[in-house]
Parts: C-alpha cells; sequence; structure tokens
C-alpha cells in the first residue's frame, strides 16, 4: 500500500526548502553562510528522502535546484550547459549503494575544494567570459576578476580545442586567509567565505589585492574532445596553463580502495594548504559519463563524499593555561589553524590535568578536533603521536605565582589566591556586571582592568561608589570623558534595585547558574534565609544534588563571602522573590530543554514563555528531561535527546500552545 501524502509531511518539506533557500542566498549570493555544512547537508538530506518518497514533492523541489538565483549586482549570462550540483554521500553504506549503480569500476578521485565554483569560457585560445555557478541555469558575469588570479590563464598554451569553457573552484589557501584577515578590519569567517568575498567585488581592483588561488577540474561547452578520460583532462588541464589537483588525485575500483583513500586524505588533511571538505569521486571514463548522464540537477557518474563537518585533524602546537574567575586552571590546545564546520579554529580546549593524561597529547601531536553546534572545540583523540616529552601540569598558577591545589575528590586544579589572583578578581566582576547578573553596561573587560589596577575596585560593592570617588579621575582617563561617565553613573545607579535570582547568580556560587539561582529564590524567597539554607533544606530542592548543595553552604559559610554580601547589601536593595510556579499551564511541571537558534525569539524571550506556561527549563539533557525545544545548529544536546527517545520540539510547537 503506498504512502499517503498528508499536510505534515507536505509542511515539513515546505519548511525545509524555505530554509534551504535562505541558507542558498547567504551561502552563493550574500557570502556569508548562517549555517554549517553539517545543518544544511541534513536538511538537504532529509528533503531528498521525502522527494524520493513522494514525486509529487519533487517539482521545484531540493532534488531540481542548484544554488541561488544569480544577485541583481552582476550581469548575468546563461550557461551554456548548465552547471549541476553533484549529489552528497556521506559514509561507506552511501558509497557503496552508488558503486552498484555503476556499469564501469575505474574510478578517479579528487579533492573536493573548499571555494567558489567558476566557468571561463575560451574562444580561440582567449578568455572572453567568466561566471559563478549562480542558479546552475545562468551565472553572475565575473570575467574581469578571473583575470586577475594568476592560476586562470588569460590566454592558453599548447593544444587546445576553439571553443572549452574550463570550470574550477576558486579558493584561498589557509596561510593566506590568515594573513588577510590580520590586514582586515572585519575578518572574514573562514576562507571560502574570503575567496567568495573576493571574487565577487564590483571593482575587480579589490579582487587583484586579495591572494585568490584556482584550480581546474571539469569543463562545459567544448568543440572537440581530444581526451578519453577524466585523468587525461587535468593533463590537457595543465598544458593549458591551468592549476589542477592532480597531484592528490588517486584511482579506484572497489568501495574498499575508496574507503582506504578516503581514510588516507582524512588523516593527511592538516598538511593539504588549503581547505577540502571531502572527496569527489568520478567515473573515469568520458564516455560512460555522457551514457549515464544526469538527473535534474547532479550527474549519476559522480558523487561528493562528505568529510565530517564537525571533525578535523591537525597539529597541537602549544598547550597554555587559563585561570578562571573561579580560579581553576584550564588546559588550551593551541593549534595549527584549521576549517571545521565552517569555522577556522586555533584554539580548543582539553578540559584539565586528568583528560590531558587520559589522551597522551603532546605538543607536536597530530590530534583530532570535534567541534558540534554551540559546543566549544575540544580534543577527541590523537590521530598519530610526535616526538613530544608528555606535559607536565604547572604547580603554581601562571598569572599570580601561588600554590595550585587539587581538592580532595574534585578533578580541576585551582590557585588558592581567590582573593589577589587578578585573574580571578576580573573574571569575577566581569560576570557579576553581566547582562543577566546586575547589568550594568560600560564596565567591560577593558574598563574594569583600568578600574582594578588603580585600586578604585576591590570588590563588587566598589562599583556603587567608584562615580563618588573617583568620577573626576576618570574624565581623565583615555576612552573617557563628561558624558561616558555620566551614562556609567546611570548605568550604575539603575542596578541598585535588583531581583533575588539575578543577585544569587551575580555573587558568584561555583556550579550555580540562572536556573538554579531561580530555583533557590523560589524556595527560600530572601537573602537572609539563602544564605542560612540546610545542606538538607538544599537537598529537598528537586534539581540540586549533593555537589551544588555542598558549593552553597560552603560558599555561604566562608567568612570574606559573607562580608562582600554585607558589603553589597549597604549599596544595593535585593527584592524579595515572588518567582510561583504556574501549576495549572500545560507544560506544568515539564523539564524542558533549550538547544540551538531559534528564529523568531531569543533563548531569554522562550525560557519566559515556558515557564510561564509552568514549565521548568534547564540546562542540560538527562534521562528525567520531558521535552527538548530545539533550533538551527542544535548540537549534542539534540543528539542526546534523540539517544535517549525524548519528544523534540520545535517554536510552532510552542506557539500552538500559547494559541
Amino acid at each position: 500500500m503506498a504512502d499517503t501524502l498528508d499536510l505534515f509531511t507536505r509542511s515539513e518539506h515546505a519548511e525545509l526548502l524555505k530554509k534551504l533557500n535562505a541558507w542558498d542566498i547567504a551561502y552563493h549570493q550574500n557570502d556569508a553562510p548562517i549555517v554549517d555544512d553539517a545543518t544544511y547537508d541534513a536538511a538537504k538530506k532529509r528533503a531528498l528522502e521525502l522527494e524520493e518518497k513522494f514525486p509529487e514533492l519533487a517539482k521545484n523541489g531540493a532534488s531540481t535546484h542548484v544554488g541561488a538565483a544569480v544577485s541583481t549586482k552582476f550581469k548575468s549570462y546563461p550557461h551554456t550547459i548548465p552547471m549541476l550540483s553533484i549529489s552528497d554521500v556521506f559514509n561507506e553504506t552511501d558509497v557503496a549503494d552508488w558503486f552498484s549503480k555503476l556499469s564501469s569500476r575505474d574510478l578517479f578521485i579528487e579533492l573536493k575544494i573548499d571555494g567558489v565554483s567558476f566557468s571561463a569560457r575560451y574562444e580561440n585560445g582567449i578568455l572572453v567570459r567568466g561566471l559563478t555557478r549562480g542558479s546552475g541555469v545562468a551565472g553572475e558575469d565575473i570575467t574581469a576578476n578571473l583575470m586577475t588570479i594568476p592560476d586562470i590563464p588569460q590566454k592558453l598554451s599548447g593544444d587546445f580545442p576553439d571553443v572549452i569553457e574550463v570550470r574550477g573552484e576558486v579558493y584561498m589557501s589557509r596561510a593566506d586567509f590568515i594573513d588577510l584577515n590580520a590586514r582586515s578590519k572585519k575578518p572574514f569567517a573562514n576562507p571560502r567565505n574570503a575567496a567568495a568575498g573576493s571574487l565577487r567585488q564590483l571593482d575587480a581592483g579589490i579582487t587583484a589585492k586579495r591572494k585568490l588561488s584556482a584550480f581546474g577540474y571539469t569543463y562545459g561547452d567544448v568543440s572537440l574532445r581530444t581526451w578519453q578520460t577524466q585523468g587525461e583532462y587535468l593533463e590537457k588541464l595543465e598544458s593549458w596553463g591551468f592549476k589542477t589537483t592532480s597531484h592528490w588525485a588517486r584511482h579506484a575500483h572497489t568501495v574498499d580502495e575508496i574507503q582506504n583513500v578516503y581514510n588516507d586524505i582524512m588523516a593527511h588533511r592538516a598538511e593539504i594548504p588549503f581547505d577540502i571538505d571531502g572527496l569527489v569521486i568520478k567515473v573515469n571514463d568520458i564516455k560512460t559519463q555522457e551514457r549515464m548522464g544526469a538527473r535534474a540537477n547532479s550527474p549519476r557518474w559522480e558523487v561528493a563524499y562528505k568529510f565530517p563537518a564537525a571533525r578535523a585533524i591537525t597539529v597541537l602546537r602549544n598547550i597554555s593555561i587559563q585561570v578562571g574567575r573561579t580560579g581553576v586552571l584550564t588546559p588550551v590546545a593551541e593549534l595549527e589553524p584549521i576549517n571545521i564546520g565552517g569555522v577556522v579554529v586555533s584554539r580548543a580546549t582539553l578540559h584539565n590535568a586528568d583528560e590531558i593524561a587520559r589522551l597522551g597529547v603532546k605538543i607536536g601531536d597530530k590530534i583530532i578536533v570535534q567541534r558540534a553546534g554551540d559546543v566549544i572545540p575540544q580534543i577527541v583523540g590523537v590521530a598519530e603521536s610526535g616526538n613530544g616529552a608528555p606535559y607536565v601540569f604547572p604547580t603554581t598558577c601562571p598569572v599570580c605565582g601561588a600554590a595550585v591545589v587539587r581538592e580532595s575528590g574534585a578533578v580541576a586544579r585551582r590557585c588558592v589566591n581567590t582573593l589577589s589572583c587578578p585573574a580571578q578578581r576580573i573574571g569575577e566582576l566581569e560576570h557579576f556586571v553581566s547582562r543577566h547578573a546586575f547589568d550594568i553596561a560600560g564596565l567591560g573587560p577593558r574598563q574594569l582592568e583600568l578600574f582594578t589596577e588603580r585600586g578604585w575596585i576591590k570588590s563588587p560593592a566598589d562599583i556603587f561608589t567608584i562615580i563618588a570617588r573617583h568620577g573626576d579621575a576618570i574624565k581623565n582617563l583615555d576612552g573617557f570623558g563628561d558624558k561616558s561617565v555620566a551614562n556609567l553613573n546611570t548605568s550604575i545607579e539603575n542596578a541598585r534595585r535588583i531581583d533575588l535570582h539575578r543577585f544569587l547568580y551575580a555573587i558568584g556560587i561555583p556550579d550555580i547558574g540562572e536556573v538554579t539561582a531561580k530555583l533557590l529564590a523560589k524556595k527560600f524567597g530572601n537573602v537572609d534565609r539563602v544564605r542560612h539554607a540546610t545542606f538538607g533544606e538544599l537537598l529537598e530542592i528537586d534539581g540540586i544534588g549533593d555537589v551544588m548543595a555542598n558549593e552553597i553552604v560552603s560558599f555561604f559559610a566562608d567568612i570574606h563571602n559573607n562580608q562582600i554580601i554585607d558589603e553589597l547589601l549597604g549599596q544595593i536593595t535585593v527584592v524579595d522573590s515572588d518567582i510561583t510556579q504556574n501549576t495549572n499551564g500545560p507544560l506544568a511541571g515539564k523539564k524542558i530543554v533549550l538547544t540551538g537558534t531559534l528564529a523568531n525569539y531569543t533563548r531569554d524571550e522562550m525560557r519566559e514563555i515556558l515557564e510561564g506556561l509552568g514549565a521548568r527549563v534547564q540546562s542540560s539533557v538527562s534521562p528525567k528531561t520531558d521535552i527538548v525545544l530545539a533550533g538551527a545548529d542544535a548540537g549534542s544536546k539534540l543528539q542526546r535527546a534523540t539517544e535517549l527517545n525524548i519528544p523534540i520540539w520545535s517554536e510552532n510547537d510552542v506557539e500552538k500552545l500559547l494559541k
């Protein structure tokens, strides 16, 4: 019995196409991708699955779509032969499925360059027109821009056809990208963006100043084809004056051989001086290519075997130590820059000394770096060990020189100098004035460093007296004046009255975030009751366990902390909590976790909406979580929810409840 196309499926497909179209415009027209490759690929794969299951959806769907409409900023011309996209495969099973449909097993494997496609038309060996891919049917005229790129000859050499459209990829090497960003007022996000932004300039003089490179790899219109295979065509390109990726090209005849090439290129990806995001596997014989033909938007004789967007291999240059606002020493891996998921990553967390020992990483190793969604890049393993010595974790604080200790039962190492360590003081103050705490505009890291260096701010309470005591001196500092001091004073005065839960979050109790601060405010109602809460009373709160309860009790038992709180209470008013749980709302008692980027709401707005409906918004996914509300670019939390079979909602589901 055939599947029935219902309204829900139509709606899902339409929403996917809407997103893909917006992402294509951002990527192809604006040169500013708004999602990473993994997110885009997953959405497109889902749309194609629906179109395969329900063929009526395929009309004007993802299976017929290539690129984005050409920009009105450029003249446009039709491609003599359409510039199709390449179908993606993501694992060995997908490769085997494609391989099983081939009539020829002689395959040619090339690198998939993460750059910008171009088509250069030559007549009698002279470059007469250059186009972008555009919609695949028509492209933007970038002839003058292509002429500025040394790797694209303006005149062909050797034995060439009367007419030939050479197609390839414009890219920027990682070294040239880093150099460009060092000279740019507004840095580019990654080499692909830099190449696209440089190539699609109305003023070719700007393009000429950027170090762009190019490879040729295929062809469009041709008056006479004299090559029989893809390998021979690359040789022809080189004889005409083009550069190719033939140095890295391989042959394969089985799925196992394809996988061996894939694994080998992945292992040496960091050594390639430009970004790649996969391999392109082609039937080598041109006549077989022509016989196999193409679908609406992609050839049948080639596929792109994509690398995992969230993982790459690079070299560990060094390990540095950061001291956080709570005194914890965090090791940070300094990396050979590598593009992961559309972002050039040069640093990644190593978490703690135990993690370094567990991974066995040493300076000089080739290591595997992972980045997923909004998760900080992290080291997940060693791909190839170097000759470096094991890393020795410091026993003194790199900021103040004080001793470093490891508390009983804890993983983290902490600097013992909690009162005077500059790293801790600045960090604590930054947190104290942040938007979800006291929200004091005008007190950023630079201002806090200036004021603490001069001894004007030694504790949070000093913030509320700084204008009265040092206002005239502040006006004389570089970057300050009457107006900026007046604005800062207004911001400080507005912060003298604060809700209890924001106060509890601001004072920096270890491990206590906004959600737990609200639980404390709701349970105890005022500052005094929270300060004198017992371990047992804290454990009565659903969401607070032994570790959190111990941190809270220890924090308020500390004489120094109580002194700071008393000083603060002499300057401010903490409003008793009136947080109440909506026990009659449609989401009453439901534990919900937010992840990803929402289209119509900020995280704070959605949190307030959910709490108004009776939900309890939590920060992490656990088996007790009832719902995960996921937006774009959702990462590990969405994956965890899927593994636990927790219902996944979109903001549309919440809006239905609101209605």
